[in-house]
């Protein structure tokens, strides 16, 4: 029988403690008069979640366009939760470690895991450098990749940590590789109630793939654009359609190619910068953007966009120009600075602005 999302497990605790629906309504409005910023953010997610609404409104983080509201069913929430614990086989009385904020859907969505499967979830504030019991055995936590650059050192006594939210650079998939921890690289949006699709990464406890995978119950198809379109019922009443190109291996699997609003037409040659940045990431430390401007003769000219560097621009070219891997084509034709990207409210790269405000 599948869980309501008025009933709370008799097995979830937080913060250490038990408690039943009315308990954790009057936790939650201590936690919006008397906690901090991340405290009272969650309280308020709490007292949504536990009214007699079955839905609620979840901004975006408008990383690919304008935040704006969208209204989702807890049900589809707990359907959520639910393939997520199927997934990674979740059990009650699992610790939890939630260190994300509870403004956006990824630390709304732990919170409803733990509260629907059972777990003991621990939450601590949600910062880029996130402080907690590094002695404590976890059996499952969410990070952005920014959190995990800090504090992969410490976290051999988490079980599997699903990381996302922005695009994970190479030098971590490499520090990655020498954890005791499993990862797993998540794909979903808001509008599919956090990831529908997950893939491993390598690490010293599990090979890594390049292909995504599908949660239960969710199907994959493409458009005429190439681009992923999710049938996923338990979660979004019609089929979304991304702008995710892909390259579709089967109904339940996937590998991701780059945005389709993103892709680089330069001289009849077709390109995509998320493709190009991962062999970038090699000889370029700080943060970066491959994109594109007109050009007379090649229509569309490739360009890198980096940000506050700290050599001189000569100097990234020599490198590029001395990678291996990088095709004639995907070696950019200038090279522009900037003292900072633009970012959202949690930290994303505005990309579109960003390549806006640069090249104007």
């Amino acid at each position: 029988m599948t869980p309501q999302f008025n009933k709370i497990h008799n097995r979830f605790k937080f913060n250490g403690h038990y408690f039943s629906h009315e308990e954790l309504k009057e936790v939650a409005y201590s936690l919006v008069k008397e906690g901090k910023n991340y405290e009272q953010a969650t309280g308020d997610f709490l007292l949504d979640w536990l009214n007699d609404n079955d839905y609620i409104h979840v901004n975006t983080s408008g990383s690919t366009g304008k935040p704006k509201s969208i209204k989702l069913q807890k049900q589809a929430m707990v359907h959520s939760a639910i393939a997520t614990g199927n997934f990674f086989k979740l059990e009650p009385g699992n610790k939890a470690l939630n260190c994300l904020p509870s403004h956006y859907i990824a630390g709304k969505m732990m919170l409803v895991r733990a509260m629907i499967l059972g777990l003991e979830i621990d939450c601590v504030e949600p910062s880029t450098h996130p402080i907690f019991d590094y002695e404590t055995q976890y059996d499952f936590s969410a990070m952005i990749p920014l959190q995990l650059k800090h504090v992969i050192n410490y976290t051999q006594n988490i079980k599997t940590i699903i990381v996302g939210g922005s695009k994970i650079t190479q030098p971590l998939l490499e520090r990655i590789k020498q954890s005791t921890s499993v990862f797993y690289e998540t794909y979903g949006m808001t509008e599919t109630v956090t990831h529908v699709a997950l893939k491993p990464l390598e690490s010293k406890r599990q090979k890594g793939s390049d292909t995504f995978t599908a949660l239960p119950e969710v199907v994959f198809t493409q458009d005429q654009r190439d681009c992923l379109v999710i049938d996923a019922p338990n979660l979004t009443e019609e089929k979304l359609i991304t702008n995710d190109i892909v390259e579709l291996l089967s109904s339940t699997q996937f590998k991701w190619l780059g945005r389709y609003d993103n892709v680089i037409n330069s001289g009849g040659v077709k390109l995509f910068p998320e493709q190009i940045e991962d062999k970038l990431h090699a000889v370029i430390d700080e943060r970066f953007i491959v994109a594109s401007e007109p050009d007379d003769s090649l229509g569309e000219k490739l360009v890198l966009i980096i940000e506050n560097p700290r050599d001189s621009v000569d100097s990234f070219k020599t490198r590029i120009n001395h990678l291996k891997g990088l095709t004639k084509y995907e070696v950019p034709k200038e090279i522009y600075t900037v003292n900072r990207f633009l970012e959202t409210a949690n930290g994303k790269i505005q990309r579109k602005k960003t390549i806006n405000s640069v090249l104007g």
